[in-house]
């Protein structure tokens, strides 16, 4: 996944030869470093089972391409790694997969929860005192997850696959504070529809230290919590919460 998001960035970067100071197209490129304390619990064809997840660094990876053209919209691409494993003592039988693993024994799982934001927005107010962005938001989610245990009278692993695409509401603001560099933000998906919810969001502090007609380099440090409760998304569902600080690099030609 992380070469379609890589391929996709490229071919945004290809669209903004002429670039500067948005006066004809403006294209951002920017990388995070996020330390999450993943919980939560999945699962596949029965009850659902807690984990204990282990705490990680995971790494996101985002391209938006901003344009003068009415009524058409902005477009943000956004890759985010969320890779757990985790093991839990199991107190009742735990079906995934075809397996049945049996209840007091120790079950190990690994699950990749990578996904990519397919963003088109609109921007309501954009200048270097408050910027404002509204759109839609799809998050295609293609992974899986596995799980190691004892089942059948045997020690196996079994390997659930699955993929799909949530849409959710975007919403971005950004507040500067005039003379320093500084600035403030808030960005977010959101999706809350019967027993599914999506909630992305993130704020922080970005401080541009480099300026010109040419580039600007901005370093962002915040708060980011992902909640992903996904209710029979290909036979899988999840009640997972992934939270913790992130800092990252922004360029914008």
């Amino acid at each position: 996944m992380k070469k379609y998001c890589l391929a996709a960035a490229l071919s945004l970067a290809c669209l903004a030869p002429a670039a500067q100071a948005d006066t004809l197209l403006g294209l951002y490129l920017g990388g995070e470093a996020w330390g999450a304390e993943p919980e939560g619990s999945f699962a596949n064809k029965g009850n659902q089972q807690d984990f204990d997840f282990s705490d990680k660094n995971f790494s996101s990876f985002y391209a938006a391409l901003e344009h003068p053209v009415p009524l058409v919209p902005n477009v943000k691409l956004k890759y985010t790694e969320i890779q757990l494993d985790g093991s839990a003592v199991l107190n009742e039988t735990f079906d995934f997969g075809d397996k049945s693993f049996t209840v007091g024994g120790t079950v190990n799982t690994v699950g990749d929860l990578d996904h990519i934001d397919y963003i088109l927005y609109y921007e309501l107010f954009d200048n270097d005192l408050i910027s404002f962005d509204f759109g839609l938001n799809a998050k295609h989610f293609d992974g899986e997850i596995s799980v190691t245990g004892f089942a059948n009278g045997e020690t196996t692993t079994e390997t659930v696959d699955f993929s799909g695409f949530i849409p959710l509401g975007y919403l971005r603001g950004e507040v500067g504070l005039p003379l320093t560099g500084l600035s403030v933000f808030a960005e977010g998906s959101l999706l809350a529809i019967d027993d599914s919810k999506i909630q992305d969001f993130q704020i922080g502090v970005a401080w541009e230290f480099i300026d010109n007609m040419a580039v600007d380099v901005a370093v962002r440090a915040g708060y980011r919590s992902m909640v992903v409760e996904l209710d029979d998304v290909d036979d899988i569902t999840t009640d997972i919460d992934a939270s913790g600080p992130f800092a990252g690099l922004q360029v914008h030609f």
